[in-house]
């Protein structure tokens, strides 16, 4: 079974085939992703890149997106002071399915 490590939106990630993992938000209208191997797992056999591998290329298609996260709540709060702010954040990403390590 192949492995790879590949860097999607400045993250990098260890993928395999047919599975899916959630990335920060692509640019809109992304249907398909390729992109290089930075290390390749092949069973015993581990190649590391100079920054990539050569000849390796990871394909991904885009199931979802705009796949809200869990909602953070940010507390500021002083007390005595009448200080009391609170904010909520629900980051976006993008659901992404490897189909192929060539």
């Amino acid at each position: 079974m192949k492995k790879a490590v590949v860097l999607i939106g400045g993250k990098q990630y260890l993928v395999e085939e047919k599975e899916t993992l959630r990335v920060d938000l692509l640019p809109a209208g992304t249907k398909e992703l390729e992109t290089d191997a930075l290390l390749l797992i092949d069973g015993d056999k581990t190649t590391v890149g100079t920054p990539t591998v050569k000849g390796v290329k990871v394909s991904a298609k885009v199931v979802e997106e705009k796949v809200a996260g869990d909602k953070v709540r940010v507390i500021r709060y002083h007390s005595k002071k009448r200080v009391h702010t609170e904010t909520g954040h629900r980051q976006k990403y993008s659901v992404i399915e490897i189909t192929s390590i060539k």
